[in-house]
């Protein structure tokens, strides 16, 4: 069990997309503290995420009070926390603010990152965590 009660945006720290868009989001002016743990890290964040059914190599997870929004809804609730500030946190509130559109589009965004990471040599979540 995760009993922390804080507010956690678990994503892949390998890519560029995922670490600039965790950055750039400005979620911490909305609702206050927010800790970016990297999918690819030992924290318990990661585990219980994992242990709910959350595939790192496919989605991105918020986890708020214990309670896990992966993938799609993931970004949609991130886009309905967001203050909005700044030209990439108004279209990104505004393109993921329904939960429709950010299903229709969460499966062009996953292809775009697992086809940059495999360009970029990166190794999938699950491979990295094995031993060599």
């Amino acid at each position: 069990m995760f009993s922390d009660p804080g507010t956690f945006i678990v994503y892949d720290g390998d890519c560029p997309f995922c670490s600039e868009y965790v950055k750039l989001l400005r979620l911490r002016d909305a609702i206050g503290p927010v800790s970016l743990v990297n999918a690819r890290e030992d924290h318990p964040a990661v585990h219980y995420a994992v242990s709910k059914g959350v595939d790192f190599d496919q989605e991105m997870a918020l986890i708020m009070n214990g309670e896990i929004h992966s993938g799609a809804d993931c970004m949609n609730r991130l886009a309905l926390m967001s203050t909005g500030a700044g030209p990439f946190n108004a279209v990104m509130a505004r393109v993921f603010a329904s939960p429709r559109v950010s299903r229709a589009l969460y499966p062009f965004l996953r292809t775009g990152r697992n086809l940059t990471l495999r360009l970029m040599g990166r190794r999938r979540i699950a491979e990295a965590a094995k031993p060599q």
